[in-house]
């Protein structure tokens, strides 16, 4: 059975019973309330007997009774019986007597009625009971004229027995309250029906976007998962459709994410490879030099298949949730610190730019990874001696704020602005093709949209590039203000708890050409130089992120 047949089955057993017991009950109780005002009818019956036995005096003729028979025969004329309702006199050794009037049950034409009743007629009490014949069944009162001590106060009565015999026809008395709940039984049945056409037709409706969901489920396939399911409303079903929308967004997510990293590992793992085996199988192993040579492009290789895939397993951790571990960060401090990082990437003039004292909740160690980055960057395209700034600062609300990395080099062509965030996005220059994956300005985007941020780029060939990592700035808590387990770059080995999100910036996408660059103090703060050698453009510690291009291909 479908769950719309269930629902529906459930639903029409429960109005049923519903409806049967509310029938039943009401039958019960009508029956009763019937059988006792029968009942109470009778009894005032007798009552009005007693009082005409004690007046003594037939009103129809203003006589003394002289006789048990003639209260009877006075008590005859004067009932009206009720319908269903018959009356009847008894008489020792005679017919019995019966009214004149207009009345519809004849309780003389029962024999078997009358033989119950006859031995009665001697009765010392008055009797109520039920009697059952061929005929029907009913609630008699018999009424000896000497059971009521007020007519044996009488005088001038003989002793000539009689009695009132009083009867509802119970079976017709009850046939009124059996025709009215057959039309009950009738009307249910049909209130039934109504329910169950429009339980179905609802029950169908509500399941609508489950069937719709189904359907979705079963035309989802491995290569297609754009298919989503219209939300409407605001019910439990409704959250359901959500729910289902956001899982199918996430394995979309995913399962692109899976592509793209299956795409970019044959893509890039595939020359480095093709270039090993071809010199191992071109290398004569009898001749030393060639084979020092194969050795040390081999592991040139390798080396680069190992920073390969060390990027691609960072961007592949993208949108898990613990790719990004906010905890407090002195901003300052840290751009002290990434710029004490960088200046062995190079032989350049560090500056710092601008120093902010604000705090905010954020990854540190990603950020360092994104700002160094963005300086390796710098050093790879800008000549020796050059100015290579950093700096960091708050908008004028101190909502926002900017970590930046400014550069003299050889800058971007405008055309070229749009694709330098894309995976493997490297450029000629010159003629040149730079040494790198591709994959730097990817992970520095992928981070600051970690953080609801994003990263814009302002260049100009010829005369420089400045890259600027832009993220909300969250409250810290009071708690943690003076954490003694701070850090370096202000960080603490515990985590914060949750604190309300920034409002969310637009995905990480290149500024145009005229984006403003960050403002600049009067003057700037030259860095000496490093104590240690330093190091070439092209090539980076051993502790700094790999160089990457930022050009479009």
């Amino acid at each position: 059975m479908t769950v719309r047949t269930r629902i529906l089955a459930t639903l029409l057993a429960l109005t049923a019973l519903a409806l049967a017991f509310a029938g039943t009950t009401a039958y019960i109780l009508t029956y009763q309330n019937v059988d006792e005002g029968i009942d109470d009818d009778l009894i005032e019956s007798a009552s009005e007997l007693r009082t005409l036995a004690a007046s003594g005096v037939d009103p129809v003729t203003g006589d003394p009774f002289s006789s048990a028979e003639e209260v009877v025969v006075a008590a005859i004329q004067l009932d009206v019986p009720a319908r269903h309702e018959g009356v009847l006199g008894l008489r020792a050794g005679q017919r019995p007597l019966v009214s004149q009037q207009a009345i519809e049950v004849h309780l003389e034409n029962d024999p078997e009625l009358v033989e119950a009743v006859t031995p009665l007629l001697d009765s010392d009490q008055v009797v109520l009971r039920t009697i059952s014949t061929a005929t029907t069944e009913y609630r008699a009162l018999v009424a000896p004229v000497s059971a009521l001590p007020e007519a044996a106060d009488a005088a001038g009565l003989s002793d000539e027995p009689a009695a009132l015999v009083l009867a509802y026809d119970r079976v017709a008395e009850h046939a009124v309250t059996q025709a009215t709940f057959r039309s009950y039984a009738v009307v249910a049945l049909a209130a039934l029906a109504v329910t169950g056409v429009v339980g179905w037709l609802l029950t169908g409706r509500l399941l609508h976007p489950i069937r719709v969901l189904a359907r979705t489920a079963q035309n989802i396939s491995d290569t297609d998962l754009s298919a989503r399911i219209p939300e409407s409303g605001n019910d439990d079903l409704t959250h359901l459709t959500r729910a289902f929308n956001g899982m199918l967004e996430r394995l979309e997510g995913s399962f692109d994410a899976q592509r793209r990293l299956l795409d970019d590992v044959g893509h890039e793992l595939r020359t480095p490879l093709t270039i090993v085996r071809g010199h191992l199988e071109l290398m004569d192993p009898a001749d030393p030099a060639d084979t020092t040579e194969t050795r040390h492009l081999a592991l040139d290789e390798l080396d680069r298949m190992h920073r390969l895939v060390d990027d691609l397993v960072t961007l592949a951790t993208v949108g898990q949730p613990d790719f990004v571990r906010p905890v407090p960060v002195e901003l300052g401090r840290l751009t002290d610190d990434v710029l004490d990082k960088a200046r062995p990437l190079g032989d350049r003039t560090w500056l710092v730019d601008s120093r902010t004292d604000a705090r905010t909740v954020a990854d540190a160690q990603r950020l360092t990874q994104a700002w160094l980055q963005l300086a390796a960057n710098a050093v790879k395209f800008s000549e020796p001696g050059s100015v290579v700034a950093i700096g960091s600062r708050t908008n004028s609300d101190g909502s926002r704020v900017h970590l930046w990395v400014r550069d003299e080099g050889i800058g971007i062509p405008a055309d070229e602005v749009a694709h330098v965030f894309d995976r493997f996005a490297r450029g000629d220059h010159g003629g040149q093709r730079r040494e790198g994956s591709g994959l730097g300005l990817a992970i520095v985007s992928a981070i600051a949209e970690g953080h609801d941020g994003e990263v814009t780029v302002d260049s100009e060939p010829g005369r420089g590039s400045t890259f600027s990592i832009v993220i909300p700035v969250r409250p810290v808590p009071d708690a943690d203000a003076g954490d003694p387990a701070s850090g370096p770059a202000g960080t603490t080995s515990r985590p914060v708890p949750p604190v309300p999100p920034a409002p969310p910036l637009q995905r990480t996408v290149a500024s145009p050409p005229t984006a403003p660059t960050p403002s600049l103090p009067p003057a700037l703060r030259p860095v000496p130089p490093p104590s240690v050698p330093p190091a070439s453009a092209g090539r980076t510690s051993p502790h700094s992120p790999d160089p990457e291009g930022r050009t479009a291909p």
